[in-house]
């Protein structure tokens, strides 16, 4: 493969003269010019679809809009004139610029409220300016222009059937005061692709919906356009397609046939997440998708090569399986991959276990004592367990009744929420909820708990049932590989071959055995996490050496998720002896030590010795590449980061860059500096 070196943004983080807000569509240009001067030739954006309230790129309310929030105004047609002719527009655009100044973190919540109340008020204005009323100062007004904006909104629509639904939606979020389709009256919910149409075609509703055609051709347009010119500078603009929907999104609400609302995705349980997470969007229906040939995939990739000569695939391991979690759960520690395969009681009776030790492992039994020691009185432990349980004899043991199907019904038996014991008894029920070692999924089928090692049931076992008991699994484990591999065959074939653009991969997390016999069948690119990419089964966890990164994979310092390079080197002094110790192996520069302070000398040291990694692709986070030049460095470390993941708040998805495009431009000793890297790189 050719040799590439680039650079990983958020679009809203580039910091324009002219544009201080948030960055934008045609920020992508001056970007460009400061990449072919550095020597880049991959710009890697975040996604840049429109999520509507959310300020994560990757809770989508559609998988085709663009956000408008990355529409310039002073780009739109006829701008100067309609700044003239609105004092409504003209008003609150200037009360906008004086508002919202540069900041290190952008005001999500308020500079997208406001940007599309601009966008309402200039379309109001274009409306009238194109639909003028016959009065004696214009007694002959110009008839031609609406015919001509009106065909030009319905040839978009045309070629963007996913238009249609979209602005429907989107007009009856806004009639709901943005609140999810889930609470609209009973009929708004589940309109069908034909009463879309009707309600599409409604003439009272009409200009409401072309508003919203309308900016989706705008943004279009004015990406398009800089995503051509970033292609003459002789760059490729990577784009990022979120695997997963928020269920408050028009495709969710659109096409209910492609997702599963009754399971939510997340990942399993780990050393940081003890009892998993759950992302809370949707699983996908993959039977109904292959059922319609993929169309709502295959249309996903179509759009996005309009602007885009790479697209990473985000987390790939979830076309393989998904971790999904009943959507009335709070954790996801009870969740299952799918597809998955099960073992049947058949299959337990055989390993030696009879029904009473099938239930002993698969229903939680709950001792007094777990409420007692809450409330301090035996009597009152009987009542409140007497709610939700069934006792087990005259033993001071207890099985949860049928009815409780989740945790969240065991939640509901406490109203108190601000109450402390109400608190630690919902826990502490919810904990034994948990506590066990296998799952049963349907009548006679079951699935080991991914952390099946912990419940109280494995540990009364003796060696022989653990043996038992983990040689079916094995053999359960092995046959789901087999599934999860023809899964990924089935679903990724049909989406990469749908277009050029080139295929990267974020498979981070579990390593599946057959996952990279699959990217490598579909020529779809892996991602090496420099810091992550050690042998972790061997004594001090060392680093894989350079040399032997795989060429078909994408190389880099850092992710939105993880912690900035200067970040790391401060506060992960084992990891940053560890690459050290590599790269003392491969003799480069020994003067740097794990105990130095984070400086422009340490940035250079590790960006210039990570640039000779065998991928064929290295492209960086901006921030990493600042650290080149001190002046950039925020005096809270933290501020330099993206997202902090497991948290939601203002802070995330808001960084923008410390120096304007302009001024980065003009520093010619960082830009040397870059060039050296790009040259190590390339002339490996």
């Amino acid at each position: 493969m050719e040799r590439k070196t680039g650079v990983v943004v958020p679009l809203g983080a580039l910091y324009t003269a002219s544009n201080q807000a948030v960055g934008d569509f045609p920020a992508l240009k001056p970007f460009a010019d400061f990449c072919k001067q550095s020597g880049f030739t991959v710009i890697q954006l975040l996604p840049v679809n429109d999520t509507g309230t959310q300020s994560s790129p990757y809770s989508g309310l559609s998988a085709f809009a663009l956000h408008p929030i990355y529409i310039r105004l002073e780009n739109l047609p006829e701008f100067e004139d309609i700044l003239k002719r609105s004092r409504n527009f003209s008003s609150a655009y200037k009360s906008f610029n004086k508002t919202f100044k540069y900041k290190n973190r952008f005001d999500y919540e308020q500079i997208s409220a406001e940007k599309i109340k601009l966008l309402h008020l200039y379309y109001t204005a274009l409306e009238k300016k194109i639909s003028p009323k016959k009065t004696k100062a214009n007694p002959n007004p110009d008839t031609t222009l609406a015919p001509k904006f009106y065909e030009k909104l319905e040839k978009f629509t045309e070629e963007n059937e996913w238009v249609i639904s979209y602005a429907v939606f989107k007009n009856l979020k806004d009639d709901h005061f943005q609140a999810s389709w889930k609470e609209w009256e009973e009929d708004k919910q589940k309109l069908n692709h034909k009463q879309i149409e009707t309600r599409w075609n409604n003439k009272a509703l009409k200009s409401a919906h072309n508003f919203f055609v309308w900016c989706q051709m705008c943004a279009a347009e004015q990406f398009k356009d800089a995503a051509d010119y970033v292609r003459s500078c002789g760059i490729v603009l990577k784009g990022d397609i979120p695997i997963l929907m928020n269920e408050d999104s028009v495709d969710c609400w659109a096409y209910p046939e492609y997702f599963n609302q009754e399971l939510r995705a997340g990942s399993p349980p780990d050393g940081e997440n003890p009892v998993g997470q759950n992302w809370g969007f949707p699983t996908y229906n993959w039977q109904n998708i292959s059922a319609d040939g993929y169309k709502w995939w295959k249309d996903r990739v179509k759009a996005a090569s309009r602007y885009y000569s790479a697209f990473r695939i985000d987390h790939v391991l979830g076309f393989f399986r998904i971790w999904a979690v009943n959507s009335k759960e709070t954790t996801a520690f009870l969740g299952h991959t799918v597809p998955f395969k099960t073992f049947t009681r058949e299959d337990l009776h055989n390993a030696g276990f009879d029904d009473g030790r099938i239930r002993w492992l698969s229903e939680p039994h709950v001792p007094t004592s777990v409420v007692e020691d809450v409330t301090w009185d035996h009597e009152e432990a009987h009542a409140i367990l007497q709610r939700i349980c069934n006792r087990v004899g005259t033993e001071e043991l207890w099985l949860f009744k049928e009815d409780i199907k989740t945790d969240g019904d065991i939640y509901k038996q406490f109203f108190a929420e601000d109450y402390t014991r109400d608190n630690n008894i919902k826990q502490a029920l919810s904990n034994k909820w948990r506590d066990r070692a296998i799952i049963e999924l349907s009548k006679d089928n079951f699935i080991p708990v991914w952390s099946y090692t912990g419940s109280t049931a494995w540990q009364s076992l003796n060696g022989e049932e653990k043996q038992s008991l983990e040689k079916l699994f094995a053999q359960n484990d092995k046959e789901q590989n087999e599934l999860w591999k023809q899964q990924a065959l089935d679903v990724l074939r049909p989406i990469v071959s749908e277009t050029s653009m080139v295929p990267c991969a974020e498979d981070l997390g579990v390593n599946l055995q057959s996952l990279p016999e699959v990217l490598e069948e579909l020529s779809i690119l892996s991602l090496k996490v420099i810091r992550w990419n050690r042998i972790w089964e061997q004594n001090g966890q060392p680093y894989v050496p350079f040399a032997q990164y795989p060429e078909r994979s994408v190389a880099t310092t850092s992710v939105h998720d993880s912690s900035t390079l200067r970040q790391w080197w401060n506060e992960e002094k084992q990891s940053v002896q560890a690459y050290l110790d590599m790269c003392s192996a491969n003799e480069s520069d020994r003067s740097i030590k794990a105990d130095d302070t984070f400086t422009s000398k340490v940035a250079s040291f590790v960006l210039s010795s990570s640039a000779q990694c065998s991928s064929a692709w290295f492209i960086t986070p901006l921030q990493d590449y600042l650290f080149l030049d001190e002046k950039y460095y925020l005096k809270d470390l933290q501020a330099e980061r993206i997202n902090v993941p497991g948290s939601v708040n203002e802070f995330n998805w808001t960084y923008r860059m410390p120096v304007s495009v302009e001024e980065l431009s003009e520093n010619k000793a960082l830009i040397e500096q870059l060039q050296n890297i790009v040259k190590i790189h390339e002339n490996r």
